[in-house]
C-alpha cells in the first residue's frame, strides 16, 4: 500500500507539478523527468520495503508472481486490494495538493514568500515528503531488512525524487537546518513562515517512525 502511494504520488505529482510548467524552478522536467521520478520511486520503496514485502507496487507483477507459483492466491489477492488502496491514497494527496494552493513555486526558504492560500498545501507537501524521504532512511538502514552497503544510495536517489515533485511546490525543504539558515540570512517573510518548515518535517519525520516501528514490531512476531 505504502510503496504504491509512493509511486502514484511522486510520478503522476511529477507530472502534474513539474512536468510541463513554465516559469518555475522545476520547469523543463519534462517527459525524462516524470520518467525518472517513476522509475526513483520504484528504486526508493524497493530498498525500503522490499525487504517486507518485495515491494510489488503493480497488480500486474503480483499475478505473475502468482501464476509462476511463487505465493498463493489469498496473498496475491491482498497484495493486489492494497495496491489499490495505495494508488487512491496517492491520488488523494495529489488532489489535496492541487487544490489547496498554487503551483507556481513560492518558497519560505527562498526568495518568495507563500500566500494565505498556499500555506497548506505547503504544509501538507512537506509532511508528505518528509515521511517518504525518511521512511525510505529507516527501512534501507535496518539492520535486519536494509539496503546494507547500498543505503546510502537508496537514501541519495529519494532525495533527487523528492526534489523532483517539490521544488515547484516549496522549494523542497524536509530538512529543519536547511530552511534555518538560509531564513536566517533572507529575513523578513521567510523568517516569519520558517516555522511551517520547521513543523511539518518533524510531523513527516515522527509518522514514518510510527509506521516503520509497526513493521519491525510485525517482523518480530514472525
Amino acid at each position: 500500500m505504502i510503496g504504491t502511494m509512493v509511486l502514484v504520488l511522486m510520478g503522476c505529482g511529477s507530472a502534474v507539478f513539474a512536468g510541463s510548467m513554465a516559469g518555475t524552478v522545476g520547469a523543463g522536467v519534462g517527459t525524462v523527468g516524470v520518467a525518472l521520478a517513476f522509475g526513483l520511486s520504484v528504486v526508493a520503496m524497493a530498498y525500503a520495503i522490499g525487504g517486507i514485502s518485495g515491494c510489488h507496487i503493480n497488480p500486474a507483477i503480483t499475478l505473475g508472481v502468482f501464476l509462476s507459483g511463487r505465493m498463493n492466491g489469498k496473498d496475491a489477492g491482498m497484495y493486489m486490494l492494497f495496491q489499490v488502496i495505495g494508488a487512491i491514497i496517492g491520488s488523494a494527496i495529489l488532489y489535496a495538493l492541487v487544490t489547496t494552493g498554487g503551483h507556481d513555486g513560492p518558497t519560505a526558504t527562498g526568495s518568495n514568500g507563500f500566500g494565505d492560500g498556499e500555506m497548506l498545501q505547503a504544509f501538507i507537501a512537506e509532511v508528505v515528503f518528509t515521511f517518504i524521504f525518511v521512511l525510505v532512511v529507516l527501512g534501507s538502514t535496518d539492520p535486519k531488512k536494509g539496503a546494507g552497503a547500498f543505503a546510502g544510495l537508496a537514501i541519495g536517489l529519494s532525495l533527487v525524487l523528492v526534489h523532483i515533485v517539490c521544488i515547484p511546490i516549496t522549494g523542497t525543504s524536509v530538512n529543519p537546518a536547511r530552511s534555518i539558515g538560509p531564513a536566517l540570512f533572507q529575513g523578513g517573510e521567510a523568517l516569519s513562515q520558517l516555522w511551517l518548515f520547521i513543523v511539518a518535517p518533524f510531523v513527516g519525520a515522527a509518522v514514518s517512525a510510527l509506521v516503520w516501528n509497526y513493521f519491525g514490531d510485525k517482523n518480530e512476531k514472525k
